[in-house]
């Protein structure tokens, strides 16, 4: 299953500009796995002078941003295997901006936030092979709009594509 199986009705417009950065040729788990590759050396390769970095006012640091991808991660996984074990309560949004100061990413290591992320990939990998086919194709209701487990889960990968490019653009 890859994206070109996702049809739109399964997920919010706004998701699109995630699930567009995701290969058209790779699996979810595939893509879960050398995603996470990805981003660990993404983040392993920036000097670490670069990683309390904000490229303007209000905006957040790299490590802020690192924290970001874990946390939502966390959330779209949480959506994926209520939405895959066939639950239609409707799941609410979330506010990424409240996340971050709680968080406290400017006061890990780059070293712990490494291990957090590997310890949250590994558990979302397991779920997406622990699900059928037909679980990852169901539909319910995440932020007040159709959704499916499979949408859900590639919206993460596409999401860490999105956030890297970012880095790349403003932040080094």
């Amino acid at each position: 299953m890859t994206t070109k199986d996702l049809k739109q009705s399964e997920y919010n417009e706004y998701y699109e500009r995630y699930i567009n950065k995701v290969s058209n040729n790779i699996t979810l788990i595939e893509g879960f796995k050398v995603g996470a590759d990805n981003v660990l050396q993404f983040f392993q390769s920036i000097p670490s002078g670069k990683l309390n970095y904000k490229y303007a006012e209000g905006k957040w640091s790299v490590k802020e941003v690192f924290q970001h991808l874990i946390d939502t991660e966390r959330v779209f996984m949480h959506r994926c295997f209520r939405i895959a074990r066939h639950d239609d309560t409707a799941l609410a949004g979330f506010d990424q901006n409240i996340y971050v100061e709680p968080s406290q990413a400017s006061n890990k290591s780059i070293e712990s936030l490494i291990e957090e992320f590997k310890a949250v990939r590994q558990s979302s990998i397991l779920l997406l092979q622990s699900l059928k086919q037909d679980d990852l194709e169901f539909i319910g209701n995440a932020n007040n709009s159709a959704m499916s487990a499979r949408a859900a889960a590639f919206t993460v990968i596409g999401h860490d594509i999105w956030h890297m490019s970012v880095i790349k653009k403003l932040y080094l």
